[in-house]
């Protein structure tokens, strides 16, 4: 299977979720256009409290289809853009990415890949329960973290549902990802 976009979500407004649109515009260096999240500072609002002055690692989100499929069969009235992703893609394994790889979404936008989106309570507040149902560990116990990867736009561009996407790896050794 080719990995595709089955959906772009934006939200002018600091809400859990964004709306489906019919495309989406990144900019580079700052994110999507019209999104609260947009900037080239961090626009998360834990972490504006903390230091404004701090690079936005977090200017696109990106979830992947298969998670979303396995949170409804597990129960849960999840859709694209609920979970606040700016994409949501199929046939990527997102978590798989290193940190720094480059995925290019339709004719022209280029993501770098930056890291892990750290799941907070507000998934809870959404749907009870859902925070946990992103959450699991390895066979060390380890902490995996499900929902979604986070990026910056190095190259603008239009995105829109059904455009392929290409990944290009960093080169090695490659670094696993870690929240941001």
């Amino acid at each position: 299977m080719k990995a595709i976009v089955v959906a772009v979500s934006s939200s002018p407004v600091h809400e859990f979720s964004k709306a489906v649109r019919d495309s989406i515009t990144l900019i580079a260096g700052r994110g999507v256009a019209g999104d609260a999240h947009r900037g080239e500072t961090v626009k998360h609002r834990s972490r504006v409290a903390r230091d404004p002055s701090q690079p936005n690692l977090r200017q696109v989100h990106l979830i992947h289809g298969e998670l979303i499929d396995a949170l409804r069969a597990g129960g849960f009235d999840v859709a694209a853009g609920q979970m606040g992703e700016n994409v949501t893609t199929r046939g990527l394994d997102l978590l798989a990415l290193p940190t720094g790889a480059r995925l290019r979404l339709g004719g022209s936008a280029i993501i770098e890949v930056t890291g892990l989106r750290n799941p907070c309570r507000q998934l809870n507040d959404f749907r009870p329960g859902l925070m946990q149902a992103v959450l699991d560990r390895d066979a060390e116990g380890n902490l995996i973290r499900k929902s979604g990867i986070m990026g910056i736009v190095l190259t603008g561009g239009d995105v829109r549902p059904g455009d392929a996407i290409g990944v290009t790896l960093p080169p090695e050794p490659h670094t696993p990802l870690a929240p941001v």
